[in-house]
């Protein structure tokens, strides 16, 4: 059963390696949304489920042991996060680097965000942010308050029986596909927390971020509202046509989060909405509500 829920954006400069020497300093529109993420992700793991659900678009459906590993190689950073060969996409990728931050899973080592650069000083630059789930989609900024090492919340990770499965959907399911796997997921504990990683429309870093595009706007601030508002019967109505149209990449992932919502009372709210570099990055955090 889903006692809670959050959504997050992907893009690979969330993870500070990814900086270079930047990490140190990063725009505070965008600190603000590394930091909604730390809360998002530590208040699902504060919610004490009893299974973890990672849930981000990618190729196709499979499923994934919590001791799966992702990279960031094909962005031109030498770095894996996990302690094995990198299988993950990148939206899982990030989703495993954000439980490392809560403290969720044990990371082996804690990186050095200067460190992994591919070339003296190389970096994911502004000019080639902001496309989801292509080399360049960025988000500059660590988690504040997580400087390297995990931050361990009481009872969380592994001591504590909290299981962890990271869930790939295929980016182009269809509405219904991702529905039912959002239902069968929730029925994978008594308790499941389920983390949904997606951007959402990132048109405008295609074409001109300066330019204003009303579709682009109209439908994030319609999936901000029914985020805010935990209403999972919208969200399932989501058109998966108009991905490649606005260039989203987290419908998929929040289908499923509604799927996984199904039959239970949620409350929602929206912890951050912002589009550097043209991509919108929407954070949400839901939880169940109380019969008390």
């Amino acid at each position: 059963m889903l006692i809670a829920g959050a959504v997050c954006p992907h893009p690979p400069l969330l993870i500070p390696a990814a900086l270079g020497s930047a990490a140190s300093d990063p725009p505070a529109e965008l600190r603000n949304v590394a930091d909604a993420a730390s809360r998002a992700v530590s208040g699902l793991a504060g919610a004490r489920p009893d299974l973890i659900v990672v849930v981000g678009g990618g190729a196709a459906e499979r499923e994934y042991g919590a001791d799966a590993s992702g990279g960031l190689h094909a962005f031109g950073v030498d770095v894996t996060v996990g302690p094995g060969e990198p299988v993950l996409p990148l939206s899982l990728t990030v989703g495993r680097w954000l439980l490392e931050c809560a403290g969720v899973l044990v990371r082996e080592e804690a990186p050095d965000p200067a460190a992994g650069m591919v070339g003296a000083g190389a970096g994911l630059t502004a000019e080639t942010a902001g496309l989801p789930g292509e080399a360049g989609a960025g988000l500059p900024g660590e988690p504040a308050g997580l400087p390297g090492e995990p931050v361990g919340l009481p009872g969380a990770g592994a001591a504590a029986g909290i299981a962890v499965v990271f869930q790939e959907v295929a980016r182009k399911a269809d509405a219904g596909a991702c529905l039912k796997l959002g239902r069968i997921l929730a029925d994978g504990a008594a308790r499941v927390a389920l983390l949904a990683m997606g951007d959402a429309c990132a048109r405008p870093a295609r074409e001109d971020p300066e330019v204003p595009d009303p579709a682009a706007q109209d439908y994030d601030e319609e999936v901000a509202e029914a985020l805010a508002a935990a209403d999972a019967r919208w969200l399932a109505r989501l058109d998966p046509a108009l991905d490649d149209e606005l260039v989203v990449a987290g419908r998929a992932a929040w289908q499923v989060l509604a799927g996984a919502a199904r039959g239970t009372r949620m409350q929602g709210r929206l912890l951050c909405m912002a589009a550097p570099y043209g991509v919108t990055y929407l954070v949400a955090s839901w939880e169940q509500c109380r019969t008390d």
